[in-house]
Order: C-alpha cells, then structure tokens, then sequence
C-alpha cells in the first residue's frame, strides 16, 4: 500500500498522474499540492531551492511513498538536484520534451511554453543545444496560463482569446510564424492544451508519458493493490479554490482532501 508520492506547486501534475495512472492503474497515490507557495514560476531560484526540499522531505517522512515525482517543470529544473541528495528513495523530475519536439518538427522553429522561472533557466539552454542544435528554439514565460488550468479544474470558464493572446508571446517572435511544436515545459499547460489547440492549431508535447514509463520501471516486480483505493490530495494551505477542485480531484481517484 506504499504510494506513488506526485508534487507540484498546484494542480499541474494532475496531467503526469493521469499518464501514470494509465500504465498503474490500481497504484495508491499521494498528491500534494503547495498552495501556499503557488505559483512557483514567479518566485526566485533561491525560494524554490529551499521549499522544495524541505516540503518533500515532510511528505516522504509521512507517507514512506515507492517513488516522489516532482511533477513540476519549475521544480525539477531548480531543486531537483537538491531534492535527490536529501532523500534516500528514487525521485523522477519532470524535463522540458525539447529533445521530442525537435525530433518532430519540420520547421526547425519550435516554441517553448513554460512559467516565467522555467524558461530562463540554464538547464533549458543545456536541451536545446544538446537536441535542439539545429533548430530556432522560441521561449516564452506565462504566469497567466498556469491561472487559466488552475480555474479549469475548479470549474471555471476561460476566455478563448486569453490562449490566443499568450501564444503570440512565441509567434510574435522573430521565425515565430514557421514554428511548428511547442512544448509545454509546465505541466499545468497540458491540461489546457484543447484551448491552445483550438487557439493555433500545433503539435504540442509534453513529458508526462516518458515520465509514467519511468515510474513503471522504477516500480518493475512491486506489488500493487488488486483494485484500485482511493488516494489523498495533500495542500499546504486549504482554502474555498481547495474546496472548487474537490469533483475534480475525485476524477483523478483523490477522495481525501488533507493539509500539510
């Protein structure tokens, strides 16, 4: 009964625990949720090294999970390396898909769609020379769009023009009109993906498979429960928007809702 252990500042990574569900789908799960320091894409590199850690070392001490995800591109790109030295299990991050996307693209011009913190990290810069080197990589930074999931998943509506809008961050930019993929470096960003796609159709990648195929060979020859068991939602502060994800959440098989 030792849970998969997800991790995101919001609910973002619901989009890797649906992939990991669909490879896993009786395996018990944690979702914790940092609502208190949402959004992570506006604060500093210094902030997120230090919280990061700290939060998922309380959350394995309480839940002696198989395997934490951070299911955060923000996360993943600044901690994490601090995260993996202070915890003595598997830890799987999430990478921004540029090598995938440069793979597919026949433009050579391919976006990259990701929070503010996200796109300007040299981690980013490090993919995109290693399997990007022949391509135009576009980047653009959107605190707005993680808002936008955030509200979808409560319920509410979005303004369609809203996607419009945030994707001419990347095809205003020069070579931006031949850009043929982008890549969602932010996980919240898959759960709008039909609104960006209605916005501009595109290719649009993101890791979560390759994430969820990583799980499950981490996690080859453990047993599992036979059927499936409700999980628990953990955040760091409750509030009424907690209370808006609650059907939501059950979707996702989180029954229980909990505070850190």
């Amino acid at each position: 009964m030792r849970p998969l252990l997800f991790f995101d500042s919001g609910v973002g990574g619901m989009s890797v625990l649906a992939a990991a569900q669909r490879l896993l789908p009786t395996a018990p799960i944690v979702y914790a949720a940092d609502s208190a320091g949402y959004p992570y894409g506006t604060r500093t590199e210094a902030e997120i090294a230090a919280r990061v850690p700290a939060l998922l070392g309380r959350l394995v001490e309480r839940f002696q999970p198989r395997v934490a995800i951070i299911a955060c591109n923000t996360a993943s790109t600044i901690a994490l390396g601090h995260v993996r030295a202070a915890l003595d299990l598997p830890v799987v991050g999430t990478v921004p898909a540029i090598k995938p996307a440069a793979l597919a693209s026949k433009s050579r011009v391919i976006g990259v769609l990701g929070t503010e913190a996200t796109v300007r990290q040299p981690y980013v810069d490090r993919l995109a020379a290693e399997f990007a080197g022949d391509c135009t990589v576009l980047r653009h930074g959107s605190a707005e769009l993680v808002d936008l999931a955030e509200a979808k998943l409560r319920g509410e509506a979005t303004d369609p023009a809203a996607y419009a809008r945030i994707l001419t961050g990347l095809t205003d930019q020069p070579g931006g009109e031949r850009m043929d993929v982008v890549v969602l470096a932010c996980t919240h960003f898959r759960l709008v993906e039909p609104e960006l796609s209605a916005a501009r159709p595109l290719t649009y990648l993101d890791g979560a498979d390759g994430i969820a195929r990583r799980i499950v060979h981490l996690t080859q020859g453990q047993d599992w429960p036979a059927a499936p068991v409700p999980g628990t939602a953990i955040f760091t502060r409750l509030d009424p928007r907690t209370e808006a994800l609650r059907p939501a959440l059950a979707r996702f098989g989180l029954q229980k809702i909990d505070q850190l």
